[in-house]
């Protein structure tokens, strides 16, 4: 009889364990649109690695690149949501609070240590908290880098070697301004769009970081390429409306890690450009210089209307640039 019960019982153990739920580890859903081997996807794998060693079994960072989760307009919607819960927007930004416009002023960020001062003595103290205003808290400050120009009319060594030129562009005003100064005829277009845009020839050409243009593979659907360097964009490791949900010790090791990478990500993208500029020579683009005086001649109207049109946008401006020279 003791044997029947003891096996009874044993049964009712082992039902009760299959019945019981497992006990699902918080998945921390991080978008971008960048492809496998771009900065933006080493980036974000770099920093899911040290974060999670540091969150154990009490959540997980879980990365979807190549636009899986939309592209930047939509994911920064959806942050708003709560539908995911961070993202890596860059220009973008400039859309959502418009003194981030500031880095989209062309020639204004000169090198990686002038955005690290730039990033401590005005993203951190003055544009964060702006974001934070519309719902988005910026971890850290990471690179999405100098964007080039590439094409399929010839190379651009002036501005005057853009007229008409249909040109893609990211969800930005500025960026669109810039280059309708220049002459050329720039059109806004998802990340995820711009390969058959680029292959069909509805757009002419297009303007990305070297982390982007090579894992994008447009080197297969663009003949020139000219190091132009006309802009340097960050990119903000961004959370939204569900940061709130995150018990303290899961938003102190985010905070951690996001900024324990910003070093690393700079490193990165400083080999990648060296990388990759020979990666795409050798896949047969056309490369040649640009005459960056001339560009920076023609951009003079643009710093004059974000002056005009942005609060304190000649204040920024000027602290910017002020930093170049700081020791």
């Amino acid at each position: 009889m003791n044997a029947v019960r003891s096996l009874f019982a044993s049964t009712l153990l082992a039902g009760a364990l299959m019945a019981a739920p497992a006990l699902a580890q918080t998945e921390i859903k991080l978008g971008h649109v960048g492809e496998p081997g771009s900065l933006f996807e080493k980036s974000s794998l770099a920093f899911a690695e040290r974060v999670n060693a540091k969150l154990g079994d009490k959540a997980k960072v879980v990365v979807y690149g190549s636009s899986q989760l939309g592209g930047d307009s939509e994911m920064m919607k959806k942050l708003k949501l709560g539908t995911i819960d961070m993202a890596l927007p860059s220009t973008v930004m400039s859309s959502v609070v418009p003194a981030f416009g500031l880095f989209e002023m062309p020639y204004l960020v000169k090198d990686r240590e002038h955005m690290k001062r730039i990033r401590d003595e005005i993203v951190t103290p003055t544009l964060a908290p702006l974001a934070e205003k519309e719902g988005y808290k910026i971890l850290a400050v990471w690179e999405n880098g100098f964007r080039h120009i590439t094409n399929n009319r010839g190379p651009i060594v002036k501005p005057a070697d853009l007229q008409g030129i249909k040109l893609r562009v990211p969800q930005g005003v500025w960026r669109v301004k810039m280059f309708q100064t220049y002459g050329a005829n720039p059109s806004p277009l998802a990340f995820s769009e711009v390969f058959v845009a680029l292959q069909t020839g509805v757009m002419d050409g297009q303007e990305n970081p070297l982390a982007q243009i090579h894992p994008a593979r447009f080197y297969e659907v663009q003949k020139y390429l000219s190091m132009t360097g006309h802009v340097y964009t960050p990119a903000y490791l961004t959370a939204g409306r569900s940061w709130s949900k995150f018990p303290p010790e899961v938003q102190q090791a985010l905070t951690e890690a996001a900024r324990q990478s910003q070093d690393d990500v700079y490193r990165i993208a400083a080999q990648l450009d060296d990388d990759l500029l020979k990666k795409l020579k050798d896949a047969g683009m056309q490369v040649n210089e640009a005459d960056k005086d001339a560009f920076v001649k023609a951009s003079a109207p643009v710093y004059d209307a974000f002056a005009k049109e942005v609060p304190d946008g000649k204040a920024l401006v000027d602290r910017a640039l002020a930093l170049a020279s700081k020791s």
